[in-house]
């Protein structure tokens, strides 16, 4: 470990070793998947660059062609086996046919937009993430099968690359001149909007590490997300409000003469999310249900733990429903399915495997052992593990089944001693203390990543760090040992977050350091409800700063049809009612463009004193004051740093 520089390192000969072993154990890999990730190709990914604001490139397909490099015939030291292989197949990219009437483009987004063929038009499900890659994906669809005009829009569930680019496909217009019907499963407007409000930046920060967003897409950078190539740079974020939404299982809908029939699986890969039978074609839509990987019942950028009892028993219901009506199965990720015999198998393997992440977990829990024993235990059985279908390249069993424990136990195990210990730089600088200083830490860690023992480097060194992150052998060693754990990951997210955690080690954070902004696009914040945006009005608020304040506010919402509320703050909480009648010392008459404005803190209060659509009566003064207690968020702050 003489080499301790802030560059790139090759794959160390522990890593080397790992994943020859992957590679010897994955030699069996079925060639279906390549074969069905291939059938009903009509066109290439064209464009495979996709320009969004400023001119800038969001999606670029080009830079993922080192996995198709045909000299490249085993893959580098630097990729685990496995994931290299998830990766090649998610860039099987292009216009695909799914049946005579349902087509699917692949390989533009993190996620598929589908196209079904309707009497006069197409029915858009899932249109991706960003305006400019849904907009690329119409046009691609256009000029191969014919220009049609969109009928209708489904969002199949409430995560932001199943809707963000519907303005790409539709008009907000079209939508309220009843032209384009946007359908989707129930509660869908909260969950989408909730998830991405309250802990909005905190989410989108982590979510730069989950999909490696700052990493070069190389052998030694961002390889893959495992559920798809990765996320858009910059994307143009927009959603319409649903205006028809479907309530409950077995509901049907004839949409420009195709027969929809819908099963609603709530609290499943999300809070709100339905499945889809299309009994004209014989095919059934799965959403993010199941997915050509194992899926995370929790993710690593941050969001209420998912139930995966209830996951596994939705994929039941969906089998007995409409399998044996079904020759063929897709999804908004990957690839489809063909013939009845293959997708049902699927559908039960994926079944069993969440139910089994579940029930195992609790097993070993009402055995006594804590959610870190039960991560380092868990296998899946031959039968499940052996379905690539089911490995961790998105979510990992690992994760899973602390994600089942914090859902039944929450954070704490029971041990006294871990209640309530010292928070991390007190707890770091204690233990360099105990282990004889910086140097001596340094010292047997510099042993054990010798010895290829790089978690217990990253564990040791992460103290040295918080203790003095001035420490650069200390960032230095840190970030090798993440970096080594990052090559071995056959996880595309533990990867990203592997190698970007180095990155920023050897940065010493400087990346995004002091980078603020706000987390919410024009797009989502243009339809939040006032209740949501007065619920981020409460996270904002510095409550140790407000301790002493106390104001009360009447609102009126004129473009809500006078929607009327009432919020004060005091004992540094903020408190609102909607139609309460109180004595206000201030009143505000906004628009809900505007209230968002002053919520989400996007203008300045004197911006928005001279807006037309934003009437202040009374204490403005008060008003201005109560401005002043919003904190504003940054994404720049240190996560592997203190």
């Amino acid at each position: 470990m003489d080499d301790v520089t802030p560059e790139r390192k090759a794959a160390s000969e522990s890593t080397k070793d790992l994943q020859r072993a992957v590679l010897a154990s994955i030699v069996t890999a079925p060639a279906s998947d390549f074969e069905r990730a291939s059938r009903g190709k009509i066109a290439p990914g064209a464009p495979r660059q996709v320009s969004g604001r400023f001119d800038q490139v969001l999606w670029d397909l080009d830079a993922y062609a080192f996995l198709d490099d045909p000299e490249t015939v085993v893959p580098p030291s630097t990729v685990n086996p496995s994931l290299w292989r998830q990766g090649q197949l998610n860039n099987i990219s292009g216009l695909f046919e799914v049946t005579p009437s349902i087509f699917q483009v692949r390989g533009m987004d993190i996620s598929n937009v589908t196209f079904i063929s309707g009497e006069s038009g197409w029915i858009v499900v899932d249109p991706l993430t960003s305006e400019e890659t849904a907009r690329a994906a119409l046009a691609m669809v256009n000029e191969h099968l014919g220009e049609r005009p969109v009928r209708a829009v489904i969002y199949t569930h409430s995560h932001t690359d199943h809707f963000g680019g519907v303005r790409g496909v539709v008009s907000p217009d079209d939508v309220v001149n009843d032209r384009v019907m946007v359908i989707a499963p129930e509660g869908f407007l909260e969950a989408a909007i909730s998830e991405n409000v309250l802990a909005g930046t905190v989410m989108i920060r982590r979510a730069m590490y989950m999909y490696g967003v700052l990493l070069p897409k190389d052998a030694q950078g961002h390889v893959d997300t495992g559920l798809g190539k990765g996320m858009p740079g910059l994307p143009s974020v927009s959603l319409v409000a649903p205006t028809h939404e479907i309530k409950a299982t077995g509901e049907e809908l004839i949409i420009d003469g195709v027969r929809l029939i819908f099963q609603i699986t709530p609290g499943t890969e999300a809070p709100a999310e339905m499945n889809i039978f299309i009994p004209g074609e014989r095919a059934l839509c799965m959403a993010e249900n199941c997915t050509a990987n194992q899926h995370n019942v929790y993710t690593l950028r941050g969001a209420q733990v998912r139930d995966a009892l209830l996951w596994s028993k939705y994929i039941d219901q969906s089998l007995e429903l409409y399998a044996h009506e079904c020759d063929v199965l897709f999804a908004s990720h990957h690839w489809p399915r063909w013939g009845q015999e293959d997708l049902s198998e699927y559908l039960a393997s994926q079944r069993d495997a969440y139910r089994y992440v579940h029930d195992q977990t609790l097993r070993l829990a009402n055995h006594g052992l804590t959610m870190d024993e039960i991560a380092e235990e868990l296998v899946l059985p031959t039968g499940l593990g052996d379905e690539f279908f089911n490995r961790g390249y998105y979510g990992t069993l690992s994760h899973n089944a602390k994600a089942v424990y914090q859902r039944y136990l929450g954070w704490f195990d029971g041990n006294p001693a871990h209640l309530n210990p010292h928070p991390p730089v007190e707890v770091a600088k204690r233990y360099v203390a105990f282990m004889g200083g910086a140097d001596a830490v340094l010292k047997q860690a510099r042993a054990s990543f010798a010895e290829g023992d790089y978690r217990w480097v990253v564990e040791v060194v992460n103290h040295v760090v918080f203790a003095d992150p001035d420490n650069e052998p200390a960032r230095l060693l840190q970030a090798d040992a993440l970096e080594q754990l990052g090559y071995q990951s056959e996880s595309g997210p533990w990867r990203d977050f592997y190698l970007t955690g180095a990155m920023e080690l050897r940065s010493n954070g400087t990346i995004l350091k002091g980078v603020a902004g706000n987390a919410l696009g024009s797009g989502i914040v243009s339809s939040m409800t006032p209740e949501l945006l007065l619920d981020l009005i409460g996270v904002r608020l510095n409550g140790p700063r407000s301790a002493d304040f106390e104001i009360e506010v009447e609102l009126v919402v004129v473009d809500r049809g006078d929607e009327r509320w009432s919020f004060g703050v005091k004992n540094g909480v903020l408190h609102a009612r909607r139609d309460a009648r109180i004595s206000a010392s201030v009143g505000v008459i906004s628009s809900i463009a505007a209230f968002a404005d002053f919520a989400t803190g996007s203008k300045s209060f004197d911006e928005l004193m001279a807006r037309d659509d934003f009437e202040v009566t009374g204490d403005a003064d008060g008003l201005r004051a109560l401005v002043e207690k919003f904190d504003v968020f940054g994404f720049g702050f240190e996560i592997v740093l203190p």
